[in-house]
């Protein structure tokens, strides 16, 4: 069966055989290595201990950095993604109302999802919201007192909820293409029998593009909860004050980098995967409520 299978196949899988390489070695074989680092006490300098369920036990009873490190990341997403999707849609309306220039605007709002995660802006962001940053030159015309707005636990977090959202351009794109797929007949049957721009907001716009808004909001929580640079860099590597900043994913680099934990890291790494994969099941399971297909 696998000889046949290969006599009718083997141009293809020739052609295919780089990338079938490259995903083995740099992917699925480091996959299942992290699967049998996380049931072991492993620190790159002896062999791995195998400890089973100790590492995940640890996790889920005695770590609190662990349950902070959850608690900055849950709101990061579930805080930032909506407001991103918010801000993306409406700049896509109002591109798709025939803007002169339009392929300028759209790639200028592109340009800062490309830079947003990159370490040049996370640093030029720190400066932005710093003690001698140009925000608190803005919140001084409203006569509030400058303050490091990094620095401060209480305002750290939403600092990076804003470099996020800035990060619009992508999902800007998807919309604006969304968009232009709706008929205008549909609209101007509307305007004839009176709707206004709300109901046809509401009641066409809305309706047809949730296949859109259900794409980028399940590939804009799956980056969100790996975001890892702007909180490594703005925070200094270690979560900021009172790990206010200390991303999931940045406390699983410390874990794997600074106290060389591999094995607990490993176990991280896939109790992060558990948890994206229940989001983004439940995204697909309450679809069929929301999502409306053409067909």
């Amino acid at each position: 069966m696998i000889s046949r299978f290969w006599h009718k196949n083997k141009i293809p899988l020739l052609f295919l055989s780089p990338w079938l390489i490259g995903v083995t070695i740099l992917a699925f074989i480091p996959m299942i290595a992290s699967l049998y680092l996380a049931f072991t006490n492993y620190n790159m300098l002896q062999a791995p201990t195998w400890v089973g369920l100790e590492n995940f036990n640890t996790m889920l009873n005695s770590d609190s950095r662990f349950f902070q490190s959850l608690k900055v990341t849950f709101i990061y997403v579930f805080l930032g993604v909506p407001l991103q999707l918010i801000v993306a849609f409406s700049l896509a309306t109002v591109l798709n109302r025939g803007v002169k220039g339009l392929s300028f605007f759209r790639a200028i709002y592109y340009v800062p999802s490309i830079l947003g995660p990159s370490v040049a802006i996370a640093v030029l962001w720190r400066q932005l919201f710093g003690m001698e940053g140009i925000f608190n030159d803005f919140v001084s015309i409203f006569g509030l007192e400058p303050q490091s707005w990094i620095s401060d636990p209480s305002t750290s977090l939403y600092t990076l909820i804003v470099l996020l959202v800035w990060q619009f351009g992508s999902p800007m794109v998807i919309f604006l293409a969304g968009l232009k797929q709706i008929p205008s007949d549909l609209y101007e049957a509307a305007a004839i029998d009176g709707a206004g721009p709300a109901y046809m907001l509401f009641k066409i716009t809305l309706p047809l593009i949730t296949p859109i808004i259900f794409f980028n909001l399940v590939m804009q929580i799956i980056g969100a909860f790996q975001a890892f640079t702007p909180a490594y860099i703005i925070g200094g590597g270690t979560g900021g004050t009172l790990d206010s900043t200390l991303f999931y994913t940045l406390y699983l680099y410390i874990k794997a980098f600074t106290q060389f934990e591999m094995g607990y890291a490993s176990a991280m790494a896939w109790f992060l995967l558990v948890i994206i994969a229940t989001f983004t099941g439940l995204l697909f399971l309450t679809a069929r409520k929301w999502v409306h297909y053409q067909d």
